[in-house]
């Protein structure tokens, strides 16, 4: 598991291109038979994917970074399946995750364990876990049963659907958040006008893109700009003090997850286009 320490908004002011990238951009979820991880300070969120092919994956790590017995003793994970069909066992439990299906798993689960139930269409079990004070029911939803909400339209390039998963209103959990965002073709920004939500970071994971497409995504205070160029299947950290938004050169989807105060999805703080810079 990769560790990533917070930032100071006054230090990345600084950062060129690859020091924005070693702190933020997360490259590689899917490695075939492996589990990826990557733990951020930002409210010591977990970010990372399993990628079964030929054999099962479990969720284990080295304890001595958690400082625990097994990995969700004091935490809680929510798992979002962006491939093939395939299954996740939690102490003894099964569950079938399609493509775009979440799953949640609470504290105090001992083992969970993910494979794929065709190897030629592999699943890809995208990972974000936080830290749990109490511990609630595994419980899964799909795409139908998320609470959702369309946004934007095509004159601002913007026109989307929003699934909410994990939240207040919907699977409960300690602190987690987590949800998807699915924008229509011939539209390429998200999240634009801009907002911050200082109570509370978040972690993006972009897919449904094409191997030459590249989403652009924007970071920062609202008054020092920064970009990160994402490609297929990678995720970046945003830190409670940045705005998250991006443009694509193509339509995509991306996974949201949020760590942090509270679990309200509304609670952010807008930025006015006229404060960009």
């Amino acid at each position: 598991m990769e560790r990533r320490f917070a930032s100071h908004p006054n230090e990345v002011k600084q950062f060129d291109t690859d020091r924005l990238r070693k702190e933020f951009h997360i490259p590689t979820l899917f490695t075939p038979d492996q589990l990826e991880l990557v733990l951020t300070h930002e409210d010591r969120l977990i970010i990372g994917g399993a990628h079964p092919v030929q054999g099962e994956v479990k969720l284990d790590t080295d304890m001595k970074e958690l400082g625990v017995e097994y990995f969700l003793e004091r935490r809680e994970i929510g798992i979002i399946n962006v491939g093939g069909t395939g299954t996740v066992t939690a102490d003894g439990e099964e569950f079938t995750l399609n493509h775009k299906e979440c799953l949640y798993i609470g504290m105090g689960t001992k083992d969970v364990i993910f494979k794929s139930s065709d190897a030629s269409k592999p699943a890809k079990f995208y990972l974000n876990s936080a830290p749990a004070h109490k511990a609630f029911p595994a419980a899964k939803a799909t795409l139908e049963e998320a609470d959702s909400s369309a946004l934007g339209d095509i004159k601002n390039s913007n026109d989307r659907v929003i699934y909410r998963f994990i939240h207040q209103k919907g699977i409960d959990s300690a602190q987690l958040v987590m949800g998807m965002t699915l924008l229509k073709e011939g539209n390429m920004w998200n999240t634009m006008p801009a907002h911050t939500h200082p109570r509370r970071m978040e972690a993006y994971m972009y897919f449904d893109l094409p191997e030459d497409a590249a989403v652009i995504h924007l970071m920062g205070q609202p008054s020092e700009t920064r970009h990160i160029v994402m490609r297929n299947e990678q995720a970046v950290i945003s830190p409670s003090w940045s705005i998250h938004s991006g443009v694509g050169t193509s339509n995509y989807t991306f996974v949201w997850g949020m760590a942090g105060d509270n679990k309200r999805y509304d609670d952010m703080d807008p930025v006015s286009m006229k404060e960009l810079r």
